[in-house]
């Protein structure tokens, strides 16, 4: 048996049981005293001291380690360690302590040992544990590392040999970093891992020092790794120390922040040196490589907390270099393929800052609210629409709150399509990841009223479809867009429609491949208007066009169903079908037949142009049969020619359709007399305001057309249209020259006799010569506004056409002919007041829905018969409620499932009676009383002249104002082109003020269309004029800006009219009428009274000026707006209106020119002060409005680009012109209004005296003072009843009984309003930042009591007023008083113990009208007062909030009051105890509200 013991001639120590390899392989001979290692460590204790002192360095440091266990030199492999590790340290840290020659000679030996590099690596590579051979542990000098006593010599010296091996490592790449795969060949490194996660550190302060030294002169890659392992070496020690010296390095070689950022996040730093080490962060922002960029991005944003937040991302948002690329670039970089590295990062970018968004909704929130607090453009960046878009991305809940935001950054101009373009087009492949979101953010902007927001939204569709070229992420956008197309949301459609036509023209060959999904569009035509009809059409034929030209195997699948669908439609019976064909057809025309468009592939086997010739021959056929089908068809062609200049072939064939507009329309005169004199239906006709005289060749031929076009289909209502198709015509052959055609503006219409419209005759007429006589005054009313229309292009001053001669001929005709226009108009209105018809629309609706036609007899019978019973409905009105239960019953239910009609729609107008009776009692009423009433009217009106008056408005005219056809702008500056009429009899204006008011009044309705506060509802929709719907409001006051002053100059003359109250020159009207050829009609005048004309002309003009200094659009452009405010300048400006002023606006300035029209405004209003109320209120809203116009202009100017467009203009005229504006406001308050010549309405006085009431309240220096001394002095003056003079309050006459409920009710409003701005100046110093002074605290609660007092002496009124309005508004208002109190109860409760005398004063002032309010309610269910009851339980409830509200402040606050709650005795508002037996029958129904509770409080320390 073998034994296992040593062998006792071995002196060697124990060596593990492997192959001994080479000694040649193990070692490399560097000094001559390696050559006896085993015989120096054989022997257990140096004994001999001789022979230890003889020894080196090295044996005696080899001695030492073998008499602690460790085998040092062992030529089998590394070290070999001691089974017992920890022992080995503590048995050398014994020896070194006790003995200090010992540890010199020790760290001499090793010093000397680890001079060669192959000892180095051999005790820095991991060792064999004694016993356990195959087990790799740490390295040996990891292992003496952690020995104390030589610790920090041995860090020095590893220090020290490091810079030995900083050029020893031979796979360094270019980039800095090592390419060896295998770290125990790098010496440095090796060194550098025995530093990491020591246990202990015996002066760290030294080692730091030591290591930082070295730190820097390491080579880059070496200092990289370093500096990223400080957290691992130094641990939480000497972390200043460490901070300043990256700082300092960072400083020098940026390129080390990645390594520095990464070290600083693992060290665990305090507050101080976090806010240090954010700030070294911040500064690198600018300094540092693009592609460094995410990794500090992400440090810092990792880094943010509560306090440093918002510093944080400001900074980021200043100093981050992150933009999208040039245009230049954008086009450059689609060109290469792949991405390059730049856009890789900003990739990486977004990367970083989207994760750490992600789970910081601190950070969300902060970004929010910084860019919240910018107003200037030219502060906001890409990056700012990148971090809303990654907030929408990775934060649900804020969503909402993001596009808000994008739509105010957009409407203040802050955010701009470039920038938008930059986020999209800078970055290759980058918006596919945000595809979804960019979609979302769009639909949003789409969806949005404002057009500006949507111009965004089309944009961003547009973008995106261009840089995406994936056949997925174009479907998704262009599925996104045929989503808003559905929507059925007008402006929401446009907006969709607008940017398939942008793309159509950009993108049509991308687009075909998509075709089918834009082909169902098609199938859902019938719910778009018009206008988008037109946009829809373009889309196609766009398409279709592309379609030819391209080699895409889609044939002509395009062109073909589309015409296909546009011959379906225009052959359907269906009107509205009908229209939208032709609407397709003509834009077809429109655009293959444009000369542009030469180059265009023919759509089919013929050219274009016969292509075109066909497609309106069969437009013109399918329309023949109907009206209004037909009228469509020549508006769509003439706008065509007035926007394309279409091939020769096309107009020889339109010039072809108009050669019968004589033949048809007109007949000739022989002598200026009819030829034929043949009477229609018995009716006798005449020539009318014949201008030519005897030499007029023609006339137009009304009469007989009318009588025709009851039995057949009227041709007199494409009488306008085909005249201006033919205006068109000759002026495209005659150079824009209408002399071809001139005779049509003098010549005379036939109509029936004037004799035929005296009240007489009238009354003779048959129910189908009244129809008769109405259409043709109607047809030739409409038939003078296009003439005015087609010739005033004449003589504007912008036509150079025809010569000064003509002009001066023609410009005289266009006055006669607006006269006459005049006279008609009158005539006609009061025609319809005597018989109501309903007229034909001479003016297709430009939205789809179904029209009424008048094309045969029996329509226009049935309508008679309508309007008949409407004459004797209101004697039976109270019967026919009595017969609820009759048979009749099955007929009203009929009727109200009746869809609404026109007539409906007129009687809600106001121009005729409202209808409650059955049909058959309407016309068993009618024909019983018709005749009865016929005969009173001749027997009693027979004799009594009629005088109509021109300057009263048609009702019943402009309840069907919307079929006519409109007045073109041109026509509106008619009157400009006149000089002074230096021919008059006399020197009075008035004869021109019926004129200028008649245009005044269409300028009015226009700029109603223009206002952009005005809802657009569906009915008023349909009475917008054809031709001016989409046009903008620059655009339209651009071309009126040489009316300007005229209209200056004649608000003069009605002021001069009305300063001298004299009608003088009676006859001049008259004279005019006569020389216009108007006809005398027996016993009916149509007078036009100086005072009423001018009266009418004073508003009007007020109106339009208010609303025209309103107009966003008008705001924009400073020429349009200084042009209407230098048009009402005073003579002069005194320096006496300034007073009070410190800077003082300059001449030619806009705030100058603003100071000038509110001087002028002011003085007009001081005249009007002296003969009518109601002027000089109109006055007044006039200037409210001018002040309107100048917050409105000054909120446009700092939106420009983010800076103040106007920076010259003083911001002081605001709120100098307000207090202005509120000492005029009661001025005119302290006028009585009783006797006023002008308006006799109370109904108008007061709707008048609420506004002024407001606008000196809003506008005077103290509201709560003017609150107060009204509610508390001059209100409770009023009695509750009389209207007469001596009723009226001493200070301000317009509060009297009769206006007690406005002013009652304004106050209540205004208070709330005063109360709502303290609880938010409240909400302001509740604020962490928002630190208020003592005084400024008790100020605000001395307003808040000030209010309360207002608010309870409004609720004491109705102690002595028995009004039940009165009572139901003071409750309605008390509740929404105490729910605005209640806002501020938890500032009351913090203000309580420095505040509590004054706090405590507030709740019991208002517990006085908590309780009249109380009385108030029961008294009103007792007496089953509705006006009342239906408002008292939201009242009640606030009551109750604030009841237990008061009981919580005072039990939670030491107030040294007692507060007890119990039920109210029942008191009436005298304050006598009634008998709560007298309500027995609703005591169990109200028993809760009749038990109502209210607070009690009282002083304790008082008693």
């Amino acid at each position: 048996m073998l034994s296992r013991k040593r062998s006792s001639k071995s002196n060697t120590p124990f060596v593990p049981p492997f192959a001994q390899p080479p000694t040649t392989k193990l070692l490399k001979p560097t000094t001559a005293a390696r050559n006896e290692p085993t015989t120096s460590s054989a022997s257990p204790e140096p004994k001999s001291t001789p022979l230890l002192q003889s020894q080196s360095p090295i044996d005696k440091m080899v001695s030492l380690l073998a008499d602690a266990g460790c085998t040092l030199i062992n030529p089998a492999g590394p070290p070999c360690l001691p089974s017992d590790l920890y022992k080995f340290r503590q048995r050398l840290d014994g020896i070194f302590s006790r003995d200090s020659s010992l540890r010199s000679q020790f760290l001499k030996g090793f010093s000397d040992y680890i001079s060669s590099t192959f000892n180095l690596r051999r005790v820095l590579l991991p060792c064999h544990q004694d016993g356990f051979g195959s087990i790799r542990r740490d390295s040996f000098v990891r292992l003496l590392l952690l020995v104390r006593s030589i610790q920090q010599d041995l860090l020095d010296m590893l220090l020290e040999k490091l810079p030995e091996y900083f050029d020893v490592d031979p796979g360094v790449s270019s980039c800095g970093f090592s390419s060896s795969s295998r770290v125990d060949e790098d010496v440095a490194r090796l060194i550098l891992n025995q530093l990491r996660w020591l246990d202990f550190l015996v002066n760290s302060e030294a080692f730091v020092e030591k290591l930082l030294q070295v730190l820097t002169i390491c080579p880059h890659h070496l200092k990289k790794e370093i500096i990223g392992s400080l957290p691992e070496i130094i641990g939480d020690q000497n972390n200043t120390s460490v901070v300043n010296s990256l700082q300092q390095m960072l400083q020098e070689d940026s390129s080390i922040v990645v390594p520095v950022l990464d070290s600083f996040s693992n060290l665990n730093l305090d507050d101080l040196l976090q806010d240090q080490v954010i700030m070294i962060a911040l500064s690198c922002i600018r300094t540092i490589d693009i592609e460094h960029i995410p990794y500090l991005l992400r440090f810092l944003l990792l880094s943010t907390n509560t306090s440093n937040s918002r510093r944080i991302i400001s900074k980021i948002r200043e100093q981050l270099k992150f933009v999208g690329a040039s245009h230049t670039q954008v086009s450059q970089n689609s060109k290469l393929k792949g991405i390059s590295v730049v856009h890789n990062t900003k990739a990486s970018i977004l990367d970083a800052l989207r994760s750490s968004l992600r789970f910081k909704n601190i950070l969300c929130l902060e970004i929010l609210k910084e860019l919240k607090s910018l107003d200037e453009a030219h502060k906001h960046k890409v990056i700012d629409i990148w971090l809303l878009i990654l907030i929408f991305m990775n934060c649900e809940t804020l969503q909402k709150s993001v596009e808000k935001l994008f739509k105010k950054k957009i409407l203040d101009g802050c955010f701009q399509e470039h920038m938008f373009e930059q986020c999209i087009h800078g970055i290759k492949d980058l918006p596919k990841d945000f595809l979804t979101t960019f979609v979302s953010l769009a639909a949003y902007m789409l969806a949005c009223k404002e057009q500006r927001v949507q111009e965004f939204g089309v944009h961003i569709y547009i973008c995106l479809f261009e840089e995406l070229c994936d056949a997925y992420s174009r479907q998704e956008v262009l599925g996104a867009l045929l989503t808003h197309v559905g929507s059925g949301i007008h402006f929401e459609v446009s907006a969709a429609l607008d940017a398939m036509v942008k793309l159509a023209s950009k993108k049509s060959q991308e687009l075909i491949s998509l075709s089918s999904h834009i082909n169902g569009i098609l199938d859902y035509l019938e719910g778009f208007s018009v206008e988008n009809l037109h946009k829809v059409y373009e889309v196609f034929i766009r398409l279709a066009v592309s379609d030819h030209s391209s080699s895409q195997p889609y044939g002509c699948s395009i062109a073909n169903e589309l015409l296909m669908i546009l011959r379906k439609q225009i052959n359907n019976s269906d009107l509205m079908y009908k229209k939208m064909g032709l609407i397709g057809t003509l834009k077809i025309v429109s655009y293959i037949a444009d000369t542009n468009n030469s180059s265009l592939p023919p759509l089919s086997q013929r050219s274009n142009y016969e292509e075109a010739v066909e497609l309106l021959k069969l437009s013109l056929d399918s329309c023949k049969q109907m009206s209004l089908p037909l009228i469509l068809f020549y508006e769509e062609l003439v706008l065509t020619l007035q926007s394309k200049t279409l091939h020769p072939v096309v107009m020889e064939w339109i010039g072809k359709q108009v050669v019968e507009f004589e033949s048809v329309y007109l007949c000739d005169l022989d002598s200026g007399n009819l030829i034929d004199q043949d009477s229609s239906q018995g009716l006798e006709g005449e020539l009318w305001m014949n201008l030519d005289g005897d030499i007029s060749p023609i006339c137009l031929n009304i009469l007989p057309l009318v009588f025709s076009s009851i039995r057949l289909t009227s041709t007199l209502q494409v009488l306008p249209t085909k005249f201006i198709l033919l205006s068109l015509v000759e002026r495209s052959a005659n150079q824009g020259s209408l002399g071809g055609i001139d005779a049509l503006l003098g010549c005379p219409f036939h109509l029936p006799s004037s004799k035929l419209f005296s009240e007489l005759s009238w009354q003779s007429l048959t129910v189908k010569q009244k129809q008769i006589a109405i259409l043709s005054l109607y047809y030739a009313s409409n038939w003078m506004r296009e003439l005015l229309n087609v010739f005033s292009t004449q003589v504007v001053k912008e036509c150079d056409i025809i010569s000064q001669a003509t002009k001066e001929e023609m410009i005289p005709k266009l006055l006669k002919r607006l006269r006459n226009l005049v006279f008609i108009e009158c005539l006609l209105d009061n025609c319809l007041k005597q018989h109501p018809v309903l007229l034909p629309e001479l003016c297709p609706h430009w939205e789809l829905s179904p029209v009424i036609e008048f094309d045969h007899a029996g329509d226009l019978e049935k309508m008679n018969q309508l309007h008949k019973g409407s004459e004797g409905i209101s004697q039976n009105k109270k019967r026919n409620r009595a017969k609820s239960s009759s048979p009749l019953a099955n007929s009203n239910i009929e009727e109200k499932l009746r869809q609404p009609t026109i007539v409906d729609t007129w009687k809600k107008a106001g121009a005729i009676p409202s209808q409650e009776t059955p049909k058959d009692d309407v016309l068993v009423t009618s024909s019983k009383n018709k005749q009865s009433e016929s005969d009173e009217n001749q027997a009693d009106n027979s004799n009594v002249p009629l005088n109509i008056e021109i300057s009263a408005p048609v009702k019943y005219l402009e309840a069907q104002r919307y079929k006519f056809r409109p007045l073109s702008f041109d026509c509106l500056t008619i009157l400009t082109s006149v000089e002074n009429n230096e021919g008059s009899c006399c020197a009075d204006p008035s004869a021109e003020l019926p004129l200028h008011l008649y245009l005044l009044r269409d300028l009015h309705k226009k700029l109603d269309q223009l206002s952009p506060t005005r809802k657009q509802t569906l009915a008023r929709c349909s009475n917008a004029a054809a031709g001016f719907t989409g046009i903008k409001s620059n655009d339209f006051l651009g071309k009126l800006r040489p009316w300007f002053p005229y209209l200056r100059k004649n608000f003069d003359r009605a002021i001069h009219i009305l300063r001298e109250d004299t009608e003088t020159c009676q006859e001049h009207w008259i004279a005019e009428s006569s020389l216009a050829a108007n006809p005398e009609i027996t016993n009916t005048s149509i007078l036009a009274s100086p005072t009423q004309t001018s009266i009418t002309v004073y508003k009007e003009t007020l109106l339009c000026i208010g609303k025209m200094l309103n107009l966003t659009d008008v705001l924009k452009e400073k020429e349009i707006l200084s042009d209407i405010l230098q048009a009402f300048q005073p003579m002069e400006i005194s320096g006496c209106f300034f007073q009070g002023m410190q800077l003082i606006p300059s001449p030619g300035n806009m705030d100058y020119l603003y100071s000038g029209a509110y001087i002028f405004l002011v003085t007009v209003f001081d005249e009007a002060m002296n003969f009518s109320f109601t002027l000089a209120s109109e006055v007044l809203l006039t200037l409210e409005l001018l002040v309107t116009s100048i917050h409105m202009f000054l909120d446009v100017s700092l939106c420009e680009n983010g800076k103040d467009a106007c920076p010259e203009f003083s911001k002081e005229i605001v709120p100098f012109l307000c207090n202005k504006l509120g000492s005029y406001a009661q001025k005119l308050l302290t006028q009585k209004c009783d006797r006023d010549d002008v308006d006799r309405s109370l109904k108008t006085k007061g709707e008048m005296v609420q506004k002024i009431l407001r606008i000196y309240l809003t506008n005077c220096q103290s509201t709560s003072d003017s609150l107060n001394e009204l509610a508390c002095s001059v209100l409770p003056q009023v009695s509750s009843s009389g209207t007469s003079v001596d009723d009226d309050n001493p200070t301000f006459p317009t509060l009297c009984p009769a206006t007690m409920t406005v002013w009652y009710r304004v106050m209540h409003e205004e208070n709330i309003s005063t109360l709502n701005k303290l609880v938010k100046e409240i909400a302001v110093l509740e604020k962490p930042r928002g630190g208020a002074e003592v005084e400024s605290l008790k100020s605000l609660l001395n307003k808040m009591l000030q209010s309360v007092n207002v608010f309870v002496s409004l609720i004491s009124v109705c102690r002595n007023n028995d009004k039940v309005s009165v009572h139901a508004m003071a409750v309605k208002y008390g509740g929404k008083f105490i729910d605005s109190f209640l806002k501020v109860f938890d500032f009351l409760q913090a203000q309580f113990e420095m505040h509590k005398d004054l706090i405590l004063n507030l709740i019991k002032e208002l517990q006085k009208a908590t309780r009249t309010i109380q009385t108030l309610c029961s008294e009103a269910k007792g007496s089953k007062q509705t006006a009342i009851t239906c408002k008292i339980p939201a009242t009640k409830r606030s009551m109750e909030r604030f009841l237990f509200h008061v009981k919580g402040l005072l039990y939670a606050t030491p107030s040294g009051c007692s507060f007890w709650m119990g039920n109210l005795k029942h008191k009436d508002l005298t304050g006598q105890i009634v008998s709560s037996q007298a309500y027995l029958d609703t005591q169990n129904d109200d028993i809760n509200n009749d038990d109502a509770a209210d607070p009690i409080v009282e002083d304790q320390t008082a008693e």
